[in-house]
């Protein structure tokens, strides 16, 4: 596959075209069989992606499994397919090489270049396919903060939000305390990332 070619395609794009992508660090997704790339993680995306996959995995009961960066294929036609940050699926889900059927839970982390994409593409594209559970954190400075939406009625709706040091809790996919602070705050966050 050519990244950089302008060659005119007389087919949609597959997930099998998705093989020969560089191994540069960007994401390549699907939508509608055209390339949607994105850059690089910068580094506050990538502490925020370690530690929420860290504290999901550790209080995650048996049974349960935390992705970080699976594929899912959103169509029977493998030409809409996403990568979100984390997910969450239950043992008996899990596909290789990517996923076919909703997780229970996404998780996307907000970089400048992603929030139209993160609050309303992807969060339309979950929805539709089924995701129950959808989490947005958006890194800042001041107050990091994480929004779950969970679906109803063919929609999301929000259920929690939390900023800075108050904790996020949850009981779907399963019990999460979360303090938003300690996705992103010097010191140590492992003692204090459930609100200890």
């Amino acid at each position: 596959m050519s990244i950089g070619g302008t060659e005119e395609r007389d087919r949609p794009l597959t997930v099998d075209d998705l093989a020969g992508t560089p191994d540069d660090g960007r994401r390549y997704e699907l939508v509608d069989g055209r390339l949607d790339v994105s850059p690089a993680p910068v580094s506050i995306h990538t502490l925020i992606d370690s530690r929420l996959t860290w504290h999901l995995t550790n209080v995650a009961p048996d049974g349960y499994t935390v992705l970080s960066g699976p594929g899912i294929n959103l169509n029977a036609e493998r030409t809409h397919h996403r990568v979100p940050d984390l997910a969450v699926v239950p043992d008996e889900d899990f596909e290789s090489p990517y996923l076919t059927r909703p997780p229970l839970l996404a998780v996307e982390i907000v970089s400048p270049e992603s929030v139209l994409r993160d609050n309303h593409t992807k969060r339309r594209e979950y929805a539709d396919f089924g995701v129950e559970s959808y989490w947005i954190v958006s890194p800042s400075p001041d107050k990091t903060g994480l929004v779950e939406l969970r679906l109803e009625n063919g929609g999301y709706v929000e259920v929690t939000q939390a900023f800075g040091e108050t904790v996020f809790a949850t009981e779907y996919p399963f019990p999460v305390r979360l303090v938003p602070h300690w996705l992103t705050a010097d010191g140590p966050w492992r003692a204090h990332i459930a609100g200890g």
